[in-house]
């Protein structure tokens, strides 16, 4: 039997409670692996396909936007997707519960690397994890296509903006082209656009209702001005506030006031996503600062790539190793944890003003025509990256160097569990990762 009822219901469900809303934040955080394509899967498999708290042109609207800000694209979207839940405080909720876990995580696990110095075993329980990140990928990829590419010349754009992601243009300059590519069918080619949200309006399922629903009110958008004053303000306190004060008392040379300028001068480069930044980064790391030592920096990148939440979490082991072995007048636990407190603050907190700022402005943009093509162009291009996406993941995973054969069956199951039995990733999550124990233990 299915763990997941087919949407047959004409009424929208409740909308969730402060413990549920929480609790789902929570539960995401702590399984979001996969980098970015992979984490927004899991988002849209369970907002849009199982809880039916936001639909699926809400969903698209929002991503479009994010992924065209600078900083970690599935975090951003767990902010837009909570202010729309449940206003600001669900934004700010949404966004912190999604990166705790593996902040949490990672301090945990840098302390024991700076202690014993070796990793803790975490390969083994994430082992089955790979094949199933795959698989989600591969049907948010299909089931966003199927709602998104009805058009001819959206798959056109579709095409180009794959056959760029295997050239490696810069993710930013594929969603920039796919913009004006958008633009310009608007402009000389206007049926076109007509025809495509004709059949996207066709293809969409009208018995099944969200609590955020294509038509939903969002509260607050008719004071713009007063909100964007207040978000001007509360995100000036949280950054330029804590900088000050980190100034102030420990002066400007300090470590802790040098992580705070550098980590929030790289949350405004993290265009394309973290690995875009990483080099950035590991070059201040190492060659500049002399924070770390280039084989710690690699150790890093291992942990967060193997821990849930954004990839850029890897700033977080950055500033607690370079805290621990700073020779600051603290005991070597504690300064790490200040260090890495203070680089994922600011590196996150640019991401809530961001996203708090520009959201009510985009919200309104819904149902204006100029901006019907661009947007579908940018979903064409986002569609591009996920499938890109997929198909390094596949290789990674099932060809290694060689036929992985247990991981092609697992995705291969993966893919059946999800797509023909729609069984809920809750349920295979846990499943998966025994799968990937009981391999790799043997």
């Amino acid at each position: 039997m299915s763990a997941v009822e087919t949407p047959q219901e004409l009424s929208a469900p409740n909308k969730p409670s402060p413990r549920v809303f929480w609790a789902y934040w929570l539960h995401l955080g702590c399984i979001s692996v996969g980098g970015p394509a992979a984490q927004i899967a899991l988002m849209h498999q369970a907002l849009v396909v199982e809880k039916r708290w936001i639909s699926e042109a809400r969903f698209l609207h929002a991503l479009n936007y994010c992924m065209l800000l600078p900083g970690p694209e599935a975090q951003q979207m767990a902010v837009y997707m909570g202010w729309l839940l449940h206003g600001a405080w669900g934004g700010i909720v949404a966004g912190c519960l999604f990166v705790l876990p593996a902040f949490a995580l990672l301090v945990l696990l840098a302390w024991g690397y700076m202690q014993w110095g070796s990793l803790p075993a975490v390969a083994a329980l994430l082992y089955g994890v790979k094949p199933l990140v795959v698989a989600l990928v591969c049907c948010a990829a299909w089931r966003l296509a199927k709602k998104v590419l009805r058009a001819r010349w959206l798959w056109g754009v579709f095409l180009l903006a794959l056959c760029l992601q295997v050239a490696h243009l810069p993710f930013p300059a594929i969603i920039l082209v796919a913009a004006v590519l958008g633009i310009v069918v608007q402009q000389y080619w206007p049926h076109w656009v007509e025809t495509s949200s004709a059949h996207a309006t066709a293809g969409a399922q009208p018995g099944v209702a969200s609590v955020i629903d294509d038509n939903t009110a969002v509260a607050g958008l008719a004071s713009l001005r007063r909100w964007t004053a207040s978000v001007l303000i509360w995100g000036a306190l949280c950054g330029v506030g804590v900088a000050a004060a980190l100034v102030f008392y420990y002066g400007q040379t300090h470590l802790f006031t040098r992580l705070a300028t550098f980590f929030s001068q790289a949350a405004f480069l993290t265009f394309g996503g973290a690995y875009a930044v990483l080099p950035y980064v590991f070059d201040a790391s190492v060659q500049h600062y002399h924070w770390l030592t280039t084989a710690q920096m690699l150790d890093g990148l291992a942990l967060g790539e193997s821990t849930p939440g954004p990839l850029i979490m890897v700033v977080t082991y950055i500033g607690f190793v370079a805290a621990w072995q700073a020779g600051l007048a603290l005991p070597d636990w504690q300064a790490g944890l200040i260090g890495a407190t203070i680089v994922t603050w600011f590196t996150f907190v640019p991401s809530f003003v961001m996203v708090f700022l520009g959201a009510p402005w985009i919200e309104r943009t819904r149902q204006q025509w100029r901006w019907t093509a661009p947007l579908h162009a940018i979903s064409a291009a986002v569609i591009a990256g996920m499938v890109a996406l997929a198909l390094t993941l596949t290789r990674h995973v099932v060809w290694p160097g060689a036929l992985e054969v247990a991981a092609a069956g697992l995705v291969v199951l993966a893919l059946w569990l999800l797509a023909s039995k729609r069984i809920s990733i809750l349920w295979l999550l846990p499943a998966f990762m025994a799968f990937g124990w009981l391999l790799k233990a043997g």
